[in-house]
C-alpha cells in the first residue's frame, strides 16, 4: 500500500511527457473540523495516487488547503471522488488561468497544525462568522466606492508583480505578519469604512474576515474565489479588469498573467520585469525578479558571489553546501542586500 510519493521530480517530468495528456491545474480549500487528519490524509492519497493527481496539499483539524493538477481526461472522476466526501461535496474548484502540465511534479499531502500559518488562537473567536463574499462585479463596484479600503492579504513578493488598483499592499513576508498591521492602520475606520479584502484563491481572506469581525470591524467583504476566480468571471462576463499585472502562484509556474501591465522591475537592473526566478546557486535559491538580459548576464544568479559558485565543479558546490543552513535567506523572498532595485 503506497502512501507517499516515491518518484523524483525528474522521473515524474519524464512520465508526464510520455503520457502526452493535458493536465488541469486547480486549487480548493475547505474549513471543516476533522477528527482524524492523518486518516483523512491517507484516504486522499490512496485515491488520488491511482488517478495520477499531483500537487501540494495541507490537511489539519481545521480542514484542507489543496493546490494540485489532474489529467484532464480524469477530471470528472476526480470531481466525483470529491463529491463522495461529505465535507468536500460541491466545493468550489479554482481552475488556473494559465495551464502548465508541469505545474506540480509530486503528490505531497502533509498533516499540519493549520492549513494556513496565521498565528491566531482560533479558540478566541468564531472562525465561521465570516465576512460577506462578493463576486467580481460587486468587487469592482466596492473598489470604486470612496468609502472602501481595499487590502491585499498577500505577501510583498506576491503584490509586487500584481495587485488591484488602489489596494493597500502591506510590506510583509507572511500572512500572519499582515493581520496586526492592518488592524492597527485601520483602527479608526472599524465602523465607517468598507473593508474589502482579496488574496490568491480566497483562503487567507476566509480566516482574516472572521478575525477582523472579532476585532470589531463592521463592514467586511472578501473576494470569493480570490484573484483566480475574479479573472475567470471578468473574462466570461466581459467585465472591466481592475487587476494589474500577474497573480503569483505557489507552483512551478510561479505566476499567471491577468493583465498585460508590467508593474514591477528587475531587482538587478531596474528595467520593467515581473518574472520571478530562483537563484541558480542551490545553496542560495533566493526568489527574486530578474529580466531576460540579467538572466543571461548572471547565469540566473542573484549576485557575483553566487555566479562564481555555480561555475565551480558540482562536487565543489556540494562541498560548500555541506553543513550550511541558508533557510533565512531562502525564505526572505526578494529581500537581500544584493538586490539593488528591490522596491
Amino acid at each position: 500500500m503506497q502512501l507517499y510519493n516515491k518518484l523524483s521530480a525528474e522521473e515524474r517530468r519524464t512520465l508526464i511527457e510520455q503520457a502526452g495528456v493535458q493536465r488541469l491545474t486547480l486549487s480548493f480549500y475547505q474549513y471543516h473540523h476533522l477528527d482524524n487528519p492523518q486518516l483523512f490524509r491517507d484516504h486522499l492519497f490512496l485515491h488520488w495516487h491511482p488517478m495520477d493527481v499531483l500537487g501540494r496539499i495541507y490537511v489539519a483539524k481545521e480542514g484542507i488547503n489543496a493546490q494540485l493538477s489532474v489529467p484532464a481526461p480524469r477530471f470528472e472522476e476526480f470531481k466525483t471522488f470529491l463529491d463522495s466526501i461529505s465535507v468536500l461535496k460541491g466545493v468550489r474548484l479554482n481552475i488556473a488561468v494559465e495551464q502548465d502540465n508541469e505545474s506540480f511534479l509530486k503528490l505531497t499531502i502533509k498533516v499540519r497544525d493549520k492549513i494556513v500559518a496565521d498565528g491566531l488562537n482560533d479558540a478566541s473567536f468564531d472562525v465561521t462568522d465570516k465576512g460577506t463574499h462578493v463576486n467580481a462585479q460587486k468587487f469592482n463596484a466596492l473598489l470604486t466606492d470612496p468609502n472602501t479600503v481595499c487590502v491585499d492579504m498577500r505577501n510583498h513578493y506576491e503584490s509586487e508583480i500584481g495587485h488591484f488598483e488602489g489596494a493597500v499592499t502591506p510590506d510583509v513576508d507572511t500572512f500572519r505578519d499582515s493581520l496586526p498591521i492592518i488592524e492597527k492602520d485601520l483602527a479608526a475606520h472599524k465602523e465607517d469604512k468598507n473593508l474589502l479584502m482579496y488574496c490568491t484563491g480566497g483562503i487567507r481572506c476566509e480566516k482574516a474576515s472572521a478575525y477582523f469581525k472579532h476585532k470589531g470591524f463592521k463592514n467586511i467583504f472578501q473576494l470569493e474565489g480570490g484573484i483566480i476566480e475574479y479573472a475567470r468571471q471578468v473574462k466570461d462576463q466581459g467585465l472591466e479588469n481592475k487587476f494589474k499585472g500577474k497573480n503569483f502562484v505557489f507552483d512551478e509556474r510561479r505566476a499567471e498573467r491577468i493583465s498585460e501591465d508590467i508593474i514591477a522591475q528587475c531587482h538587478q537592473c531596474g528595467s520593467p520585469s515581473d518574472t520571478h526566478v530562483n537563484c541558480a546557486n542551490e545553496a542560495c535559491h533566493l526568489l527574486f525578479i530578474q529580466c531576460e538580459a540579467c538572466q543571461e548576464k548572471t547565469q540566473s544568479c542573484c549576485s557575483e558571489d553566487c555566479q562564481t559558485i555555480v561555475n565551480l565543479p558540482s562536487e565543489e558546490q556540494k562541498a560548500l553546501r555541506r553543513g550550511t543552513h541558508n533557510s533565512n535567506k531562502i525564505f526572505k523572498k526578494g529581500r537581500s542586500a544584493v538586490l539593488k532595485y528591490k522596491q
